[in-house]
């Protein structure tokens, strides 16, 4: 029997059982619901119609509540708003455990991009040594962070987890009783979650997801690709920011740091006292029994009795497995030898730490910190700092920088973020004493524009009396300029003699990290991406040169806008001038419970991350390298969308239209993170201050998803006019990297809908700006479609392109919801007297239907 294709599979196993599944809670005894279920199909025909025949979400809400709820009362109408919107929510969760459930069916999960793929094909070349040479010195390093972006509690992400194995095994008892259950649990958090709350969720998917995975994962390439052998590399890392993470975030505290790590380390022995239990019930023979035994009861006190107190170290227990390994090998014929080889590989991937806990900050807040421990030793007639330091040359303060020594209290200081910067330095400290040194390793500086960035805040690690620090300065480049002088910081800091010496401690490795959320909100979409991509060539070319393995760690979002969408593409498409020791990836929000909350979605995409890492240096070597004809063409490109994006980043309606005509201010005013939605406290919004994700955010959910394409159809049409075709069209036959770029695009095209905010054009202040960004989404779409030679977008992802009509259809009438609440809000303004009470419920609405449409995107933000 063949295998359906992918696009029939998708509508077996995920559009027929959502309509099955969706029928069924109809018909559950809720209050009203019966007659909301009813309502809700009518009203979404009546958005699609009204939107066809161009209506304002006004008209049409107005016009289905004459018709079908008989009524012009306002409060009826909010009342079956509410009711909408709860249905809604349910439907998005209901189709995201469908959807979930289905993921082995509809993905091939031994396919292109798998393990078995990889092994198969290097087998078939005769690259077997090679693919192993390459995997004992790569690392995927997923780094899980905090950043707002799902909306949906604990409780909810419980029972999506139960509802999508129910489906999985079509049990019809269990489907019927959880969707009850969800019918009647609530989907808002009353408050807003601390650092330590979101660490807690977030190692819910260490503990049940990427633990087994990972393990898995290792153990099959030991297994079918190194004969049996022990890999000692630890080829999947995980990273950790919740708890650490304090840019912009000034309620993450020392404590909380502290906590975080500690819970870190409890739940990787709990992961591996579980472990032990099971395998106590097969190693029940001689000389093995006992010693199983006695790790059982040390990891138990450790993870229940422990207040923070270990009762065995992580070389003890390393130890003791090596010890009944050989046992049964020597005296038990190997008897489960392959289940006790799948816990030494997940020891050996996680020792006591988990993940790795990031410390970020600032570079702005550095700056002041530096200055008032500067000014602290000038008062203390410490010799530490000439009292000219800053009017010194910046290599005379290198020069400086480079001898400090000191042991800092953070009680000395009465400024509170001084103090909680040393603090967070020293707590690195005692995380690597309690979890090893992979238990918090590295200081990431936002915002680096500087080599002083790094070498003031090194010294400020060594100033808190670590004279050989075992943790490494991350600087975070993100803004264009910022990135295009990238090379020429790192050369200063490795030519500097005492950065230099720490790298050779640190085994001559360096990691960078380049922003592409920031990249995109400052430079627009082309610009950042190739920004980055030159970026890498050039950072790679400089570590090169000075003997440094340069490792790149990407901070990306969820959809293409932030450096999202096939984010395995990209990396395969990367070519030998660009180092390829690590991928490392930041994963947030929805991107974490999409791609890695069920252990199969995050089998494949873990795999298929491996899969781009070996496709571009063992498969393909050499192959990607863009010729010089070829960047003259992306740079031409990236130049035009540029110039386009400024234009209009600088236009006098840009910041008044997202204030104005979007949710932007609503993001603040959610409880879905901890941290707030811009960077400063000030009343007015600046644009620099201004977060990626509710920026990005803001434009999705106004359906015009502006920082995925903007730019992007101004730059083709010119190689249009100007009979050039020729050059882009082969660009895009030729080069992986570029048609990743035009497709991810097209992604952000095919979840735009400018129907909703048509009536905008009409706007006094604000139709004019509408039209720019219209203009633009057309000419994109028109010659992506081109360059694709395609009649519809995403035409060649039939599944993913179904996928999104169908969360799309679900949520038109949220949209519609909040697009009319938007308009009744501003209408209650302008009036003489405004109804504040009114006006807070219609932007109750706005920020709930915000929670649908942000959690049925997936990666909208």
């Amino acid at each position: 029997m063949y295998t359906l294709p992918k696009i029939e599979r998708f509508n077996q196993n995920v559009l027929s059982k959502y309509n099955i599944y969706n029928s069924v809670f109809i018909t559950l005894p809720f209050q009203s619901i019966d007659n909301t279920g009813v309502l809700l199909p009518l009203f979404t025909d009546v958005c699609e119609s009204g939107f066809k025949k161009l209506e304002t979400p006004k008209e049409i809400i107005e016009s289905f509540s004459k018709k079908y709820l008989h009524s012009d009362v306002e409060t009826d109408k909010i009342d079956l708003m509410f009711r909408f919107i709860q249905y809604i929510e349910r439907q998005i969760v209901l189709f995201d455990a469908v959807e979930d459930a289905a993921f082995p069916v509809v993905n091939n999960m031994e396919g292109r991009g798998s393990l078995r793929d990889i092994k198969e094909k290097a087998d078939a070349k005769g690259k077997r040594e090679e693919l192993i040479g390459f995997l004992e010195d790569f690392n995927v390093r997923t780094v899980l962070t905090a950043h707002p972006t799902q909306f949906y509690p604990g409780s909810v992400l419980g029972i999506i987890n139960d509802l999508t194995e129910a489906i999985r095994e079509n049990n019809l008892l269990d489907i019927k009783e959880l969707l009850a259950q969800l019918g009647k649990t609530p989907f808002i958090k009353q408050e807003k979650p601390n650092p330590f709350d979101e660490a807690v969720s977030l190692i819910w998917y260490l503990e049940n997801v990427f633990y087994s995975t990972s393990g898995d994962m290792v153990h099959y390439l030991q297994k079918n690709v190194f004969h049996g052998n022990s890999i000692q590399n630890s080829l999947i890392k995980l990273g950790f920011w919740p708890g650490g993470d304090r840019d912009g975030n000034p309620f993450v505290t020392t404590e909380i740091t502290l906590n975080v790590a500690e819970r870190l380390r409890t739940s990787i022995l709990k992961c591996y006292y579980i472990e032990i239990r099971g395998l106590k019930r097969k190693l029940t023979f001689s000389g093995v029994d006992v010693l199983i035994s006695e790790l059982e009861h040390k990891l138990y006190r450790s993870v229940f009795y422990s207040k923070g107190e270990i009762y065995i170290t992580l070389e003890e227990f390393i130890g003791q497995l090596n010890k009944i390994k050989t046992i049964i090998i020597e005296q038990h014929q190997s008897l489960y030898l392959d289940d006790l080889e799948a816990l030494l590989i997940k020891v050996n991937l996680f020792g006591f730490h988990f993940a790795t806990l990031d410390i970020r900050q600032n570079s702005k807040i550095h700056d002041a910190v530096f200055k008032d421990v500067h000014d602290f030793y000038l008062n203390s007639n410490s010799t530490i700092f000439p009292e000219n330091y800053y009017s010194l040359t910046e290599d005379e303060k290198f020069e400086v920088l480079s001898n400090v020594k000191g042991d800092l209290n953070p009680d000395d200081f009465e400024n509170e973020i001084t103090k909680s910067t040393i603090e967070s330095i020293q707590a690195i400290k005692i995380i690597q004493e309690n979890n090893g040194e992979l238990g918090a390793n590295r200081y990431i500086i936002s915002n680096n524009e500087s080599a002083l960035n790094v070498m003031e805040t090194f010294a400020l690690i060594r100033l808190s009396n670590w004279e050989k620090p075992t943790v490494d300065v991350v600087p975070l480049f993100e803004s264009v300029d910022d990135l295009r002088n990238a090379h020429n910081i790192m050369e200063q800091l490795y030519t500097n003699p005492m950065y230099a010496n720490h790298l050779v401690n640190r085994e001559m490795k360096q990691t960078i990290m380049l922003g592409f959320s920031d990249g995109t909100k400052d430079g627009g979409y082309l610009m950042a991406n190739w920004s980055i991509y030159k970026a890498k060539e050039e950072l790679t070319a400089i570590s090169r040169k000075y003997g440094v393995k340069v490792i790149f760690f990407d901070g990306r979002g969820g959809p293409p806008a932030r450096g999202g969408g096939k984010t395995h593409k990209f990396y395969a498409s990367l070519g030998p001038t660009i180092e390829n020791k690590e991928i490392q990836i930041t994963v947030q929000g929805q991107t974490i419970s999409s791609n890695f909350g069920t252990l199969n979605s995050c089998r494949y995409n873990l795999e298929n991350l491996l899969s781009a890492g070996v496709t571009n240096q063992v498969f393909s070597k050499n192959k990607n390298e863009l010729s010089i004809d070829e960047k003259a063409v992306m740079g031409q490109l990236a130049d035009l969308g540029y110039q386009k994006y400024l234009s209009f980043k600088n236009h006098t309606k840009f910041i008044p239209y997202l204030e104005q005509m979007s949710t932007l201010k609503y993001y603040a005013k959610t409880n879905i993170g901890s941290r707030p939605s811009k960077r400063s406290k000030s009343a007015e919004l600046d644009f620099k201050d201004l977060r990626a994700i509710p920026f990005v955010g803001s434009w999705s959910q106004l359906k015009q998803n502006v920082p995925g394409f903007f730019g992007v159809g101004t730059a083709l049409k010119h190689f249009e006019d100007a009979g050039q075709w020729d050059k882009v069209q082969d660009l895009y036959d030729n080069s992986l990297f570029f048609k990743t770029l035009l497709e991810n695009s097209m992604m952000s095209l095919a979840k735009s809908f400018f129907p909703l905010t048509a009536y905008m054009k009409k706007d006094p202040e604000f139709g004019v700006f509408w039209q720019i960004i219209y203009d633009e989404f057309l000419e994109s779409k028109r010659l992506l479609l081109k360059i694709a030679g395609h009649k519809e977008l995403m035409q060649n992802y039939p599944d993913g392109k179904a996928s999104i009509q169908v969360r799309e259809r679900i949520v038109l009438p949220l949209l519609t919801i909040q697009q009319y609440a938007l308009l009744r809000i501003n209408e209650l303004n302008k009036e003489n007297t405004p109804d504040e009470d009114l006006i807070k419920v219609y932007e109750k609405i706005v920020m709930r239907s915000l929670f649908g449409n942000t959690n049925a995107s997936r990666n909208s933000a």
